[in-house]
């Protein structure tokens, strides 16, 4: 009997008029248009050019004449290019690997009921807020002039000098810059996917006698899982593209000891006369960064699965 009165109701869904839905169509339509022209003009046409200008031998002006693929084949016996390829690579999986181990630890911290807990927060974003020039700047004088004079009077050989001027140290003074100011948007990241977590299981886990290392390994880390995901591709993306840290601490050097892909792609482009050239290393290199965050998402999903 219940089931006849309730078919007899009237339906609460009123569809909407065509006409209505076509208005509001072109609404979301009009209002979403001014963006992907502005992305296309900006961003895909210029990419799109610099494509075709690799397959030519363009030096930035002038005339030129289409080469087909030999600058791809150039950069494969380029000393310069692939010694630019294994310091970023390095740079980016020693970074990337820092960087999360020291925001997790961090935020974890930072996440438990301590005091002024909402001050140190603050005080832990602020980096992030910094301009990466400035930043790099600041340190470079810091480098130069106030860590070897700690150096001298604490007797310590390897700090009473700049490591920005040595060829075997001025990557550990990079790392160092670029590892202090991308932990703060790493640690917000783990602090969102902490606080996530219902503080039921660590409760339960507390009453099965679980010390915090099992905690960790069985509850934090497991629901995290997602969130480790996306720090470690975001890290490894950023970090293979390092390019302001260099310009403001060392500019490539001593040499070409610190010279990343990004910095050589934009100074042999741009100051050395290799436009066609350096676009094929950018083609070549935007490819290398898709195949490397696929592969790293995957096997971190996977991952998360077996979590």
């Amino acid at each position: 009997m219940s089931a006849i009165t309730e078919d007899r109701r009237p339906s609460t869904v009123i569809a909407s008029p065509p006409k209505r839905r076509r208005r509001s169509d072109h609404t979301y339509l009009f209002m979403a248009l001014p963006a992907v022209i502005l992305f296309f003009v900006f961003h895909t046409y210029p990419a799109i050019q610099g494509i075709i200008y690799s397959f030519t031998n363009f030096r930035g002006y002038g005339d030129y004449d289409f080469v087909g693929l030999r600058n791809y084949l150039q950069v494969f016996q380029d000393e310069r290019a692939l010694a630019a390829y294994r310091f970023t690579f390095l740079f980016a999986i020693l970074s990337t690997v820092l960087v999360n181990f020291i925001a997790l630890t961090i935020a974890i911290g930072l996440n438990s009921n301590i005091r002024f807990r909402n001050f140190l927060r603050g005080i832990y974003f602020l980096p992030n807020i910094l301009s990466v020039l400035i930043v790099g700047f600041i340190f470079n004088y810091l480098f130069a002039n106030f860590m070897p004079r700690i150096g001298e009077a604490l007797g310590v050989a390897a700090l009473s000098r700049n490591i920005l001027g040595d060829p075997q140290l001025a990557w550990v003074g990079i790392i160092f810059v670029a590892v202090w100011q991308a932990a703060a948007f790493n640690i917000i990241l783990y602090l969102a996917g902490l606080q996530t977590i219902p503080y039921d299981l660590y409760e339960s886990a507390d009453i099965d006698g679980a010390g915090p290392w099992q905690k960790f390994r069985n509850i934090t880390f497991p629901m995290i899982a997602p969130f480790f995901t996306i720090n470690m591709v975001l890290a490894m993306k950023g970090f293979l593209q390092v390019f302001d840290q260099i310009v403001a601490l060392t500019g490539g050097g001593p040499g070409t000891s610190t010279e990343s892909v990004s910095y050589l792609i934009y100074r042999g482009g741009f100051d050395g006369g290799q436009f066609a050239y350096q676009s094929a290393n950018a083609v070549l290199f935007f490819i290398v960064l898709v195949v490397i965050s696929v592969a790293q998402t995957r096997f971190l999903q996977r991952r998360e699965i077996e979590a």
